[in-house]
């Protein structure tokens, strides 16, 4: 095999590879196994953490709920008539399922002009930078999943007119979400990751 043919292949491999995981981890109910099978997750997470004080946790429950972990998740299309492509319900997408606008300004205010939301890394952030804006606007504790989801789910205005008290699921969704990290912060505790 040829030195250029080599390289073509390498190439490839890595660009297919690529900063997006488009699988969820084997198992989503396990944080231990969740950061064992992707350890630069955990990496992610915690350089979050230091970042910005949000629980390692807060930041997996809330993920596992946005995308379950997955690097490209996008929302569903909507049709017209049942068969007609209309176009995502919005513009979320990632680990974050962070929305175009919310995106471009995070990049603006920090300077990371170069983040993707497929990247878990870049994802962590954003979401760190977010629930930290949304401490010191509406004092919801970093630890706080259950009213930082909610926050990031209804935007901080729509946290702050209340919103989500029209929306029995997704008070529901939330508590799961709170649920979650509490579970997630234990496993972590027993395998000795946090």
């Amino acid at each position: 095999m040829s030195r250029s043919l080599r390289a073509l292949i390498l190439l490839v491999f890595v660009a297919g590879c690529g900063s997006s995981e488009r699988t969820a981890p084997r198992n989503l109910d396990n944080a231990c196994a969740i950061v064992d099978e992707r350890p630069h997750y955990l990496r992610a997470m915690r350089r979050t953490e230091r970042r910005y004080g949000i629980p390692v946790p807060v930041q997996m429950a809330t993920i596992h709920q946005e995308s379950k972990f997955i690097g490209n998740a996008r929302t569903p299309l909507r049709y017209a008539l049942g068969v007609i492509p209309m176009g995502r319900q919005s513009s979320a997408y990632g680990y974050s399922q962070a929305l175009d606008g919310t995106w471009d300004e995070y990049k603006a205010e920090t300077g990371r002009r170069r983040a993707k939301r497929d990247d878990i890394d870049d994802a962590t952030d954003f979401m760190g930078w977010y629930m930290d804006q949304t401490t010191k606007r509406l004092g919801i504790s970093r630890g706080d999943a259950r009213n930082q989801y909610l926050a990031y789910h209804e935007g901080r205005t729509g946290y702050s007119r209340g919103s989500y008290n029209a929306k029995p699921w997704l008070l529901e969704v939330s508590d799961r979400v709170a649920r979650r990290a509490v579970r997630y912060e234990d496993q972590l505790r027993a395998c000795r990751k946090i």
